[in-house]
């Protein structure tokens, strides 16, 4: 994992370098500028996609796990913001974000649970967001026989993908391998993680069960995405070049897509880039404008995720002094 993560590093820096240096660095340097102040009112609006997301995790949980709002905004922003700035494949908020749950007395397969399926649920309603997508570029843009089939197959392998998530969730696969370990390896640990396996594997079938809870958090996850689309509105708008909001519909859902599909790559670098160019150059933006809208997205990321890591880590921080002053 930590190898691919360097391999993903290189190529994403690389390809984010050679397309930054292909189409002028100062042209697109010019482009982003033209925002000015307009990036703040951008941040602003990432805020608010963000309480979509959070309200999409909030329904998973039991009334008597729920946080305050405030809370599971806070924990919603910093998995979002390591997500986004650190090198953890996309992930390592995820895992974050159950342990910060836990730390706040959730059972931990409960707080695992309800994060799985919801990062389920946005994978679920990506692909809907993306086959929309696809069939609106394919309307507006009347493309060639050769890019459709390109697109239906991306998005046929999409929904295989998904569709052996769900699969390996609801089979009870950890269960199943925990307990194939514990006949291979004797031993108090792996008894421990077949129970612990057994109960998350649990969470995870009541959570599924609950069709109430699922059919909300896949509304507020579509919610979500369909909100990302006035976001990039803003950014043309402020960069000089109004697009429509179909087109800005047709540029978020098959940009995100781009950027998932190299997951492995942190941040997507490079990849969005090149899957904006791609896509944009179709609605009549040049690859200049193109690659200022992407790193808009990025300055805005950088924004809105640098203060909260710097404010995370300060209060880990002094809980971690208190305790080794107080290791009582």
């Amino acid at each position: 994992m930590k190898r691919s993560l360097v391999i993903g590093t290189f190529v994403g820096v690389g390809l984010f370098t050679a397309l930054i240096a292909w189409y002028g660095a100062s042209d697109v340097a010019a482009g982003l500028l033209a925002m000015g102040w307009g990036i703040v009112l951008v941040s602003i609006v990432r805020f608010l996609l963000t309480v979509f997301d959070m309200l999409s995790w909030r329904v998973l949980l039991h009334r008597r796990d729920r946080q305050t709002l405030l809370r599971l905004f806070w924990i919603r922003w910093v998995a979002d913001s390591v997500n986004t700035l650190l090198p953890v494949a996309r992930i390592g908020g995820e895992f974050l974000r159950a342990h910060m749950l836990y730390r706040r007395g959730i059972n931990g397969a409960v707080a695992g649970a309800s994060v799985m399926v919801d990062v389920t649920a946005g994978i679920f309603t990506q692909l809907i967001f993306s086959i929309v997508g696809v069939f609106a570029f394919v309307l507006l843009v009347g493309s060639s026989a050769n890019t459709a089939l390109n697109l239906y197959i991306g998005l046929a392998l999409f929904a295989a993908g998904v569709a052996g998530l769900l699969a390996i969730q609801r089979s009870g696969l950890f269960t199943w391998l925990a307990r194939y370990s514990e006949r291979m390896v004797d031993g108090r640990k792996w008894h421990n993680l077949a129970g612990a396996t057994i109960e998350f594997d649990a969470a995870v079938a009541a959570l599924y069960r609950d069709n109430r809870s699922i059919a909300m958090c896949c509304f507020w996850r579509i919610a979500g995405w369909i909100a990302g689309t006035a976001e990039v509105w803003l950014i043309l708008y402020f960069l000089g070049h109004p697009i429509s909001l179909a087109e800005a519909f047709i540029l978020e859902s098959l940009g995100q897509a781009a950027r998932s599909a190299g997951f492995m790559i942190p941040g997507g670098l490079g990849v969005q880039e090149g899957g904006l160019i791609l896509i944009g150059t179709h609605l009549g933006l040049t690859p200049e404008l193109a690659l200022s809208l992407s790193l808009a997205k990025r300055a805005r990321e950088v924004m809105v995720g640098v203060p909260c890591l710097i404010a995370w880590q300060t209060i880990e921080g002094r809980g971690i002094w208190q305790r080794l002053r107080n290791p009582c």
